[in-house]
């Protein structure tokens, strides 16, 4: 990532108290205007925790789209937020196969058979069905291969070819992994831990859904009664030792344009005992709380924004806006000249670095168009030619207002006093070729 230097130290701070367990049922503004990088610090969050730590993203508008209530929707996003980490001891056959014989009866309906597998301190046969058969022929295992059982499932797992047979004449691919005869017991008990969110452990004990909603997604609403007896049994676990309890991240992004209800549930569910961390962003000024005639502070009611820990982020500097620039039109495969990458820096300074960024893509045509190599000042000058920005897009509002249908005038627009969106930071009176006065 490029810039905002305060704001990933503290997202990292952040990220130090998740992976301790020490943050859960806290939550984290970051606000700042638009092309800031909030969501871009978000993923590299949700990156940096890896995948046992549950992450999950919602747009505040999401809520509405839904075929369920507000309330519920958010329920269901803060308890796939909240990972169980279960352990459960199972017994393993492992060994090195020593031989495999199958007797086939004289119709050739029945299979029956006989494992030896060895380690370097015993040797056992197992008596073989059709069922365990039909699995060794299915996993391709042979003399010599070093496999592991799973006795509860009889699932077989082929952990790679002994190093005792590494001097044989065998045709093995390039991809052949030699690993080490076991030592000890054939028959060990090993942990097994597996990570589920306790969303998808709500929606596998719904009676009227089942498993198969995690496939479709229609999980619909899940009884509160049901929710309960299922907190109940996760802390029985966890006093017994079989569970852990992993709180993770939840993201929602564009809070503002959740309305007081949803800014009530979360004021309640962040005091619960199972909650997540939960890390808003908002782009917006002073402005309107949805569903009241209140004004607030990034839209968000001061109750709530009173137990949140804010995050600053500021407006790209100029040498952060020509890193971007640069390693962006590297990932589409674009070549600037000098001059040109410095008048694109220009414009993403006088306008904004989304805009700036998607003038890359059109000015690599306009060069291509005459059979170049890199884009030149010439080209970017057509694509910014062609492709206005909110400034210039705003000016020619206020020009042909009268030719425009609905249109209102400036004085009467509901934005500010010069009739401009709040918080844009965009210049009406930008002229046509202000940001191009680059040699």
């Amino acid at each position: 990532m490029i810039g905002q230097g305060p704001a990933r130290r503290a997202a990292g701070i952040i990220l130090k108290m998740v992976q301790e367990g020490k943050i859960a049922g806290r939550s984290i503004l970051m606000a700042g205007p638009p092309s800031s990088g909030k969501t871009a610090i978000a993923m590299g969050m949700a990156m940096t925790l890896g995948s046992d730590v549950p992450f999950v993203t919602l747009a505040g508008s999401e809520i509405y789209s839904l075929e369920m209530s507000k309330t519920e929707s958010l329920t269901q996003a803060f308890r796939r937020s909240i990972g169980v980490r279960i352990k459960e001891e199972t017994e393993l056959i492992e060994g090195e196969v020593v031989e495999i014989q199958v007797d086939r009866s004289v119709t050739g309906a029945t299979k029956t058979g006989r494992l030896t597998l060895k380690t370097t301190d015993m040797e056992t046969i197992y008596d073989l069905g059709t069922k365990m058969i039909d699995q060794l022929a299915k996993e391709k295992v042979l003399a010599g291969d070093v496999v592991q059982i799973d006795k509860t499932s009889g699932r077989i797992s082929k952990l790679g070819r002994s190093y005792g047979r590494a001097k044989d004449y065998d045709a093995l691919g390039a991809d052949t992994k030699f690993v080490q005869c076991p030592d000890g017991e054939l028959q060990t008990r090993k942990e097994v831990v597996h990570t589920v969110s306790l969303h998808e452990i709500d929606v596998i004990n719904s009676k009227t859904q089942g498993f198969l909603a995690l496939f479709a997604g229609d999980t619909g609403e899940i009884k509160p009664e049901l929710r309960e007896q299922i907190n109940a049994k996760v802390s029985e676990w966890r006093e017994e030792g079989k569970a852990e309890i992993v709180p993770g991240v939840l993201f929602i992004d564009e809070v503002h344009m959740l309305d007081i209800e949803c800014f009530s549930f979360l004021n309640r569910a962040l005091e619960s005992e199972l909650a997540p961390l939960v890390v808003m962003a908002s782009n917006r000024g002073i402005t309107q709380i949805r569903g009241t005639k209140y004004m607030s502070p990034h839209g968000i009611p001061l109750d709530l924004l009173d137990r949140v820990l804010i995050i600053s982020t500021k407006k790209y500097e100029l040498d952060d806006i020509k890193q971007i620039i640069r390693v962006r039109a590297q990932e589409e495969d674009v070549s600037f000249e000098d001059s040109a990458l410095d008048a694109l820096t220009h414009i993403g300074s006088h306008t904004s670095l989304r805009y700036a960024l998607n003038l890359i893509a059109p000015s690599n045509h306009v060069a291509k168009r005459r059979k170049a190599t890199e884009v030149s000042v010439q080209d970017l000058r057509l694509a910014y030619k062609y492709f206005t920005d909110v400034g210039r897009s705003l000016a020619f509002i206020e020009e042909q207002q009268d030719l425009l249908m609905f249109g209102e005038s400036g004085a009467s627009n509901s934005g500010n006093s010069a009739g401009q969106p709040m918080g844009s930071g965009y210049s009406a009176n930008v002229s046509e070729s202000a940001p191009m006065e680059i040699s």
